[in-house]
């Protein structure tokens, strides 16, 4: 067996690990390992195809850097399948939430019920919890937490996957005296868009600790000189609102198409979908979003 050979065996091995690992855990850095993975794994797999089988007798770089190459562009074109599914698609991109009373709100999970206790123990009281339907049965599911003060608001979210697993994000949210909204999320998925003037995102997806993402939000607000105001709307009217004011801030700036237009063209415009694509792309290999 030919050392090339060798190391694609073992790559394989390592990809077969991990993916396994996914299918339970359900963590976006195992998904950028997968990523960066299958490009390997593609450029060897070409290689191997064009010297073992075909027997070219051109140099085995030139074929992993032509394996390198092509694969950004299968993946793109795969992508942008994708972004026009989702365009098209009856999945809503900004959700309206309803209360959930069907006691489902926690997985029942190690890792979930650690969670809960750090909660517990911080003193973050329990506010309500939302659900929101998307397609083919699935439903995002969001408990919603305030601080003793009431100035900070955490939206637990649980993503359904694929493969039938729960990923988990949390959100941090503070609102200031002159009407700034703070956030500070770890949520991975693309999003592309804008958000209100009024708000400061900060994105971290690759802090996947709820307490480590808290501990950055907070010295976000320490170096904030104006006091905050205590959340006193119910989570469900202030998060459809978030909601509604999203959608009507990314149409006015040409991200979505009027709804007039979604049945003939989809949701998202030209542009929409091309931020989407590089944000997919940013997230997939580097676990960046773009800079809100």
């Amino acid at each position: 067996m030919s050392p090339l050979a060798v190391i694609s065996c073992t790559l394989l091995a390592v990809y077969a690990t991990v993916a396994y690992a996914q299918q339970s855990l359900a963590s976006p850095v195992l998904t950028i390992v997968g990523h960066w993975l299958r490009w390997a794994l593609f450029a060897i797999a070409l290689t191997l195809l064009a010297t073992e089988i075909f027997e070219s007798d051109r140099p085995l770089w030139l074929w992993i850097v032509t394996g390198l190459l092509l694969w950004p562009m299968l993946e793109t074109m795969y992508t942008w399948l994708e972004i026009r599914a989702l365009s098209h698609s009856t999945l809503p991109l900004f959700p309206s939430f309803k209360l959930n009373r069907e006691g489902d709100a926690w997985p029942n999970q190690r890792r979930f019920i650690s969670l809960r206790d750090w909660l517990r123990e911080e003193k973050f009281q329990h506010v309500q919890s939302l659900k929101a339907d998307l397609v083919d049965g699935h439903a995002l599911r969001v408990s919603v937490f305030n601080d003793a003060d009431a100035n900070i608001r955490l939206q637990v979210m649980f993503l359904p996957q694929r493969s039938g697993n729960v990923s988990v994000c949390a959100v941090f949210s503070s609102l200031t005296q002159s009407g700034v909204r703070l956030v500070t999320d770890n949520v991975y998925l693309p999003f592309g868009g804008f958000y209100p003037e009024n708000w400061e995102v900060e994105r971290h997806p690759w802090i996947r600790s709820t307490e480590a993402l808290m501990c950055r939000h907070l010295r976000r607000l320490a170096g904030r000189p104006e006091h905050l105001v205590p959340f006193t709307d119910e989570p469900i009217s202030d998060l459809n609102q978030q909601q509604r004011i999203i959608e009507r801030t990314n149409t006015e700036l040409g991200f979505l198409l009027p709804r007039s237009q979604h049945e003939e063209y989809g949701v998202l415009t030209w542009e929409g979908r091309y931020r989407v694509w590089k944000e997919a792309w940013l997230l997939s290999y580097f676990g960046l979003p773009r800079r809100y």
